[in-house]
């Protein structure tokens, strides 16, 4: 953007872009301090610990279609059979039911 085309900008705009811009710096100041203790904490760590990760992996967002549709199968076969599908899957696992 040239000189001339900020000058024809309203005040709004203008305070809307410095704004942004105010936004962008602090992210990015952010970004750096978390990467600084971030290094600092994995150099001063203890023997044997693990690092940290500077962007953790998140978990994969659930399938909500898949859940939906497995709680429809899981209320049928109970509607059928009762829950002792449940204590078999405890059994099996060789843990006690509720604990």
């Amino acid at each position: 953007m040239s000189r001339k085309e900020f000058d024809q900008l309203t005040e709004k705009e203008k305070v809307f872009i410095r704004k942004e811009y105010e936004n962008k710096f602090l992210f990015d100041v952010t970004w750096v301090r978390n990467a600084v203790l971030n290094a600092e904490a994995n150099v001063n760590r203890k023997k044997g610990k693990k690092f940290q990760e500077l962007f953790p992996k998140k978990p994969p967002r659930a399938d909500k279609e898949y859940n939906e549709q497995a709680m429809k199968t899981i209320t049928a076969i109970e509607q059928k059979k009762g829950k002792t599908w449940v204590e078999k899957v405890y059994r099996a696992n060789g843990a006690k039911k509720g604990g």
